[in-house]
């Protein structure tokens, strides 16, 4: 049989997958076994990180990273990051004249850490401190301004080369951040369904499967895993927020990563008053805000019931359910515009909803997420809730 002529072949697009990291050590006492792993990477490790996760972290790591002779040095990754973090994390590298990159803290210190390694073109571990985000697994990182608004995400070209997983430094962090991380993972299911559920492509058929699968694994164990810090089911679901939410990303590219919910979560770091409230707390409000669009602009019932559904499990675990509990009931209708508005950008993954939205639909949306079933399905006008807005 001849070999076909290449010159009528239809092109090929080659698409880098970044599926997972290249080991992940993982258990009550991981950091204590990790010395070796990491002596692979490098000797001359630059460790990043806020003030707070590194006076957690550095009495494990130290001795640790001592113990297999790594010239350490550290660096404050704060506040943000930012541009101008990320410049001065530059000049620690070549300070210190680092090979390895050690990340560790929550998601913006391991976005940090991640995107100065791939500058930088040097090896990266990751440890988390918390399960509030799958920053530690992913081959992505976003960029803030100093004072914590979203600019952009940038993709890397690998996920971390070691993921530290280690429950009891994990445990030592408050409730609320695992609580965040849920409400972040979640998202995955929701968001992954409405912009690839139709897709014949094996992986992102994979991806979205695998987002049903996270779905249920949190809705069955989230509960119990918050009343017992420690336990195996509390193990489960830092798995699941740290690990299983990563791979979904990985498996199924952007579009399966984010759409609505995380473009809703985009435009309130715009406003200050959102900073107190954690990445994926402010996410899974955004949840409720892509399920109102569905439901209205879309005409999609069964939004209406999976809404209910995510309210009933929300207020079992404490996340929020509309802008009060995210500490933004007094914000103006200019900033919930500018909020609105900011989700709604030329290349806002908001877009990627199988249908347009504006900024008054999202404002709407934003401001009518714990409306009754029934009230929200006859809703049809959005107009009305935001003059009411404007009237309190």
């Amino acid at each position: 049989m001849s070999k076909p002529d290449s010159s009528t072949q239809p092109p090929t697009s080659f698409l880098p997958l970044r599926v997972a990291p290249a080991q992940v050590l993982r258990g009550s006492q991981a950091i204590a076994t990790a010395g070796e792993a990491i002596a692979n990477l490098g000797c001359r490790p630059l460790i990043v990180g806020g003030e707070c996760a590194l006076g957690v972290t550095l009495p494990q790591l130290q001795p640790v990273l001592e113990e297999q002779q790594l010239q350490l040095a550290h660096a404050d990754y704060t506040p943000d990051c930012s541009e101008s973090s990320l410049e001065s994390l530059r000049q620690a590298v070549n300070s210190h004249k680092a090979d390895l990159i050690i990340g560790v803290g929550g998601g913006k210190a391991l976005d940090a850490a991640k995107l100065l390694a791939h500058q930088c073109q040097l090896p990266i571990v990751s440890v988390p401190t918390s399960a509030s985000t799958c920053a530690a697994w992913t081959a992505i990182s976003n960029v803030y301004s100093n004072g914590g608004a979203f600019l952009y995400d940038v993709s890397l070209n690998k996920c971390p080369d070691l993921l530290v997983l280690d429950y009891e430094l994990i445990k030592t962090a408050p409730q609320r951040t695992l609580v965040a991380g849920i409400g972040d993972a979640i998202a995955k299911w929701y968001e992954a369904s409405i912009s690839s559920g139709s897709s014949q492509q094996t992986l992102v058929i994979a991806a979205v499967q695998q987002a049903r699968v996270l779905r249920d694994i949190l809705f069955q164990k989230s509960a119990a895993a918050l009343k017992e810090p420690g336990s195996a089911v509390w193990q489960e679901v830092v798995d699941a927020t740290v690990l299983l939410a990563g791979v979904i990303g990985g498996l199924g590219g952007s579009m399966c990563r984010t759409v609505a919910a995380h473009a809703v979560h985009n435009g309130l770091t715009h406003l200050a008053a959102s900073h107190k409230a954690l990445h994926g707390a402010k996410v899974a409000y955004g949840i409720l805000v892509q399920l109102r669009l569905e439901e209205v602009v879309q005409g999609n019932q069964l939004a209406s019931t999976t809404r209910q559904q995510l309210l009933d499990f929300y207020s079992e675990i404490g996340l929020p359910q509309n802008l009060d509990d995210l500490g933004l009931g007094n914000i103006t209708l200019g900033e919930l515009r500018q909020a609105a508005e900011i989700a709604c950008a030329k290349n806002s993954d908001i877009h990627r909803l199988p249908f347009q939205v504006v900024p008054d639909q999202v404002m709407a949306a934003m401001v009518s997420t714990t409306t009754p079933v029934e009230v929200g399905r006859q809703n049809l006008d959005m107009k009305p809730v935001i003059d009411e807005r404007q009237k309190g």
